[in-house]
């Protein structure tokens, strides 16, 4: 249903660069940039990074989050390190999570931009 997502950063230089570790961690690389945007993804760009020099940063409690899937647990875990040594903050280490629909594995961090990030591994149905 959803084709892709865009949050914005202040600084796009340094937030592409971290973006680049911590999406790598599921698989998304870096597939467009331009002046003002760059685009991740694995085939064609899924998560945008918008530009917005004068932004001030998001308050941590907007509700607001982005999940993203992972394909293991490994990839919710590296994601998590990857958003941490980035100096993202951490907003839930990676562990098991009570969903709607069933459990499973996740992790949420926050950029300095505000932006809410989860990873996702959900167990497969026999």
């Amino acid at each position: 249903m959803i084709d892709h997502v865009s949050v914005v950063v202040r600084n796009l230089l340094a937030s592409a660069e971290a973006y680049e570790h911590v999406l790598g961690a599921l698989g998304l690389k870096r597939i467009v940039e331009r002046p003002r945007t760059v685009g991740f993804g694995k085939a064609y760009p899924e998560f945008w990074l918008n530009a917005r020099a004068d932004l001030a940063p998001l308050p941590a409690d907007t509700g607001i989050h982005i999940c993203l899937r992972a394909a293991t647990e490994d990839a919710v875990r590296e994601f998590h390190a990857a958003a941490l040594r980035a100096g993202w903050a951490d907003a839930g280490s990676p562990g098991p999570r009570k969903g709607e629909m069933t459990v499973y594995y996740g992790a949420f961090v926050q950029d300095p931009d505000g932006n809410k990030l989860e990873a996702a591994n959900f167990p497969r149905k026999a």
